[in-house]
């Protein structure tokens, strides 16, 4: 019989800020525009992607797509995504 999996959703597991924020910060670090798109909607999905898609008035299918882990991002959208969110990326770079 074969095993049964289950995606895994690592924003499940990132309810309280200062968790997202140490995601984010991470990614910061490392400088790598694709890990930085994934921990940004990492943290999107994590407070509901559906409104920060209303609330940067991209459609929410255009936001996944900006946010999957193997393209290079829009950085205007991760700009616009981190302001939706709340967070300032300068804030990121000194933690």
């Amino acid at each position: 019989m074969p095993l049964k999996t289950y995606p895994f959703d690592s924003s499940k597991y990132l309810g309280s800020d200062e968790s997202q924020r140490e995601l984010l910060a991470d990614a910061m670090e490392t400088g790598n525009a694709v890990y930085i798109a994934h921990a940004i909607g990492v943290v999107a999905r994590a407070r509901g992607m559906t409104s920060i898609a209303q609330e940067a008035g991209i459609p929410r299918e255009k936001l996944y797509e900006a946010l999957v882990d193997d393209t290079e991002p829009d950085v205007e959208t991760l700009l616009d995504v981190l302001k939706r969110l709340g967070i300032e990326p300068s804030t990121l770079a000194a933690e």
